[in-house]
């Protein structure tokens, strides 16, 4: 298999050829979204100013626009890894999708039904089912975390999970410190007593494969502006549920899906752009396998090559971190561990603010976030509300160098 030529993909990106004060800047900010290759650029253009119309006519650009709907309803089945383009919903963010699919969930329960929830999870995986269970009046159990590693308990998990658990929710993959959950195991223990299982995907998107007949989850929510593409959030689900669950929406909306669930029209042009991500994504995995040419199978061929790349840019900044005297990471440390991880790492400094750390390297054109990242259940759990962490978030595009321009920065500090 070929090396991961970085320069390659860099150049893909405008967005990375930004200066600071003379400097290259350093997108490490990648977990609150990612840069954007030219051709997700040029595909949300080409729409606006070729095809730009409502969906349903038989005049050109509507024709036009039916068919880029279903391409891009085809691809994103490729990408989460169902054969039911009808099973793809595309909405506003995740946030808004897992709003809409919990008020209808919840329609379902019943006061006494209980919904499990994790305190590894960005509230957008919290807050929209906490809403659904009050108007239910269900009761809602928090999953705790090791906090040595900040990986799940899954011992409290199964303690939570019973006879009235009506869902189970639970990230793939930790937006503030990187962890990734053992997603098919949780699906496992909520099957085991009859609960439906949704999994927020938006920060593991990125990062590996998404596997939604693997994991057998019943729901599954990403993003498209942190895989590479604009601001759409994707949602998947089983075609029994989502044919079946209540939802709202106007009275001429088809009962069809994904039509009963894409209430409104249609952000098209950002539709565009996530097809087009995709059609980035899996193209590299053909550079690293040409036998790939089903799409499914060279986003497979994607997801392995970036995985290497990550996880050696990751052992390699977890051995700076470990070194810097002053810092403490929160999170898997262990460098043998790096695969049970994504490559963001999130920390405190024993006498600088996570915001001054920000602030400072965001001086030297090295960009990073600092707070909770809306992982506001796992800095309670952690103590460290109200400032939070700093966190670093590496994307296939950065480079070793950025890595140890970083490290550098860090050490500076005082």
């Amino acid at each position: 298999m070929p090396t991961f030529d970085v320069e390659r993909y860099r150049k893909q990106f405008p967005g990375l050829t930004r200066r600071v004060r003379g400097l290259p800047a350093a997108f490490l900010d990648g977990p609150g979204g990612s840069q954007v290759p030219s051709r997700v650029i040029e595909a949300v253009g080409r729409y606006l100013a070729s095809a730009n119309a409502n969906a349903g006519g038989t005049f050109a650009t509507s024709v036009e626009t039916d068919a880029l709907l279903e391409r891009a309803h085809a691809a994103a089945a490729d990408l989460v890894g169902t054969s039911d383009p009808g099973e793809i919903v595309f909405g506003a963010n995740m946030t808004t999708l897992t709003l809409a699919l919990a008020r209808a969930l919840g329609r379902t329960w019943q006061a006494g039904d209980e919904v499990v929830l994790t305190r590894l999870d960005h509230d957008a995986n919290i807050a929209p089912w906490v809403e659904a269970a009050r108007d239910a009046d269900a009761r809602v159990r928090h999953v705790g975390i090791r906090r040595e590693d900040c990986t799940l308990d899954l011992d409290e998990l199964a303690a939570a999970i019973g006879p009235r658990t009506r869902l189970v929710a639970a990230g793939c993959a930790s937006n503030a410190v990187g962890t990734i959950s053992p997603v098919a195991r949780v699906v496992e223990m909520a099957h085991a007593v009859g609960a439906l299982v949704f999994l927020d995907a938006v920060h593991y998107a990125p990062h590996g494969p998404i596997d939604v007949a693997a994991w057998n989850c019943d729901f599954l929510a990403c993003s498209a502006y942190k895989f590479f593409g604009p601001h759409v959030g994707l949602l998947w689900g089983r075609r029994a549920l989502l044919e079946t669950l209540p939802v709202s929406k106007v009275r001429p909306a088809p009962e069809s899906l994904p039509h009963r669930w894409e209430t409104g029209t249609q952000n098209h042009e950002g539709i565009a752009g996530a097809l087009e991500a995709i059609e980035y994504l899996a193209d590299l995995g053909r550079d690293h396998d040409p036998t790939a040419t089903a799409r499914r199978k060279a986003l497979a061929a994607a997801f392995a090559a970036i995985g290497d790349h990550e996880r050696e840019l990751g052992r390699r900044l977890l051995g700076h971190l470990a070194a810097i005297p002053g810092l403490r990471l929160q999170g898997i440390g262990d460098v043998t561990r790096v695969a049970e991880r994504t490559p963001t790492f999130a920390f405190t400094h024993g006498s600088l603010a996570p915001r001054e750390i920000e602030r400072r390297l965001a001086a030297r054109g090295i960009f990073v976030w600092s707070g909770n990242f809306f992982a506001l259940a796992l800095t309670e759990t952690l103590g460290l509300e109200p400032e939070g962490l700093v966190r670093v978030g590496l994307l296939h595009y950065n480079t070793a160098d950025e890595v140890e321009r970083l490290a550098q920065a860090l050490r500076e500090l005082g």
